[in-house]
């Protein structure tokens, strides 16, 4: 589970982070902070991993200085700004000093959603990898957004985006098996869909697919064979 501390003075937005958190596969709330000076104290009571950090905040310190103290000590957590600062200046300096995303509020709960999921798929690819290819490095850096004219045609009804959407969710299982309903859970994408793009992946040899039967209609599980991964590097 990834350990999350909230730090946000308004306790309505708190407890709106709060939910959406909730909802998304993956987390666990350590505490909510509405001061610098008791996130400070959270953050020697508990191993946290990311936090979901305003700007603005009550008193002589702000989340900017909250994030530049977390930099000089070197800590390993991570940062995700949520805050209704907008100025330029504020973002040029929270990406020099390393925030994983930056939200501006207001925003929808799809924003917030990616923003967490695209994080947890981050870090659960560089925990079970020692190494990364030049492609799943691309795609934690997400640096396949812009569709191009060179990639392969996809089979009619599929797209390029959504192939790499669920593509870089298979990624995050590592050698662990998953279910259509699996992918779906961490993303927007129908299951109808998922099964389509699953049996595209398996057709050129990306994924293997195996019947398992139990309690209940069986369900198929997929495993993502990354000795054939160059035969999708044509289709993201």
């Amino acid at each position: 589970m990834i350990r999350v501390l909230i730090v946000e003075d308004d306790p309505m937005v708190a407890r709106l982070n709060q939910n959406y958190l909730k909802d998304i596969k993956g987390f666990q709330l350590m505490g909510i902070s509405n001061s610098i000076e008791d996130a400070k104290e959270k953050l020697k009571m508990y191993e946290v991993d990311l936090i979901l950090l305003d700007v603005y905040m009550p008193g002589n310190q702000t989340g900017m200085d909250l994030l530049e103290q977390i930099r000089k000590e070197q800590r390993e957590t991570d940062v995700i700004l949520i805050t209704a600062a907008s100025e330029v200046e504020n973002i040029q300096v929270a990406l020099r000093m390393g925030v994983v995303d930056y939200l501006i509020k207001p925003f929808e709960f799809e924003r917030f959603k990616k923003a967490l999921s695209s994080y947890r798929q981050s870090k659960q690819m560089l925990q079970k990898q020692s190494t990364v290819d030049q492609k799943e490095l691309d795609l934690l850096l997400q640096k396949d957004a812009q569709e191009t004219d060179d990639k392969a045609a996809l089979p009619k009804g599929l797209t390029h985006r959504t192939l790499s959407a669920i593509f870089n969710e298979i990624l995050s299982f590592g050698d662990e098996s998953f279910s259509t309903d699996e992918i779906a859970e961490v993303t927007t994408i129908s299951r109808v869909s998922i099964r389509k793009y699953l049996k595209f992946m398996k057709d050129i040899g990306v994924v293997d697919e195996t019947l398992v039967y139990g309690i209940g209609r069986p369900v198929y599980q997929y495993t993502y064979n990354k000795s054939n991964n160059s035969r999708l590097q044509n289709y993201l």
